[in-house]
């Protein structure tokens, strides 16, 4: 069976529809069986993306609207954004972005994650030490669901967005 192209959103649409103060995931790639992810992420004026580093995926980032400008993590002089701009962020690079006066959309795409699989523990390994798990809802991002591998992330990993209270 073949797969059917098909349009899945207009981001220009999805960009003026948009309150001024809107940040974060304005839209996610959401197909049921696709191999990539992608995100269409906004920054206000000055908005910014504190350092971060994905450590399994390359990202391609690509900017949309307004301006900005990327600062690697290795001390390197910070990079220019611009409409049309397209940037590759290979894995385990740090990096940060800041948003110009005229705030920064981006898209980013990059191949999916691996779904978390739940496996059941041998029987041998099995004791019941009482109590409830901890909780982890403070590593998860308000903005896009993703879970935070840290144990107290600044912002997230994904989409960028800060987690409240840090």
């Amino acid at each position: 069976m073949n797969a059917t192209p098909e349009v899945l959103t207009v981001l220009s649409g999805l960009l003026a529809a948009a309150a001024p103060d809107d940040r974060g995931a304005l839209w996610q790639l959401d197909r049921q069986g696709r191999e990539l992810d992608a995100n269409l992420v906004r920054l206000p004026a000055g908005g910014e993306v504190g350092e971060h580093q994905e450590d399994v995926l390359d990202v391609l980032l690509v900017v949309v609207e307004g301006d900005g400008r990327l600062t690697p993590g290795d001390g390197g002089e910070p990079l220019v954004l611009g409409p049309t701009t397209v940037m590759w962020l290979p894995r385990t690079s740090r990096r940060s972005l800041t948003a110009g006066p005229d705030g920064l959309a981006y898209l980013t795409v990059h191949r999916r994650r691996p779904g978390l699989a739940i496996k059941s523990a041998p029987a041998s390994a099995v004791t019941y030490e009482g109590g409830e798990a901890p909780c982890s809802l403070d590593r998860v991002c308000p903005a896009c669901g993703r879970m935070s591998q840290e144990s107290a992330p600044k912002y997230c990993g994904e989409c960028g967005e800060r987690f409240p209270g840090r």
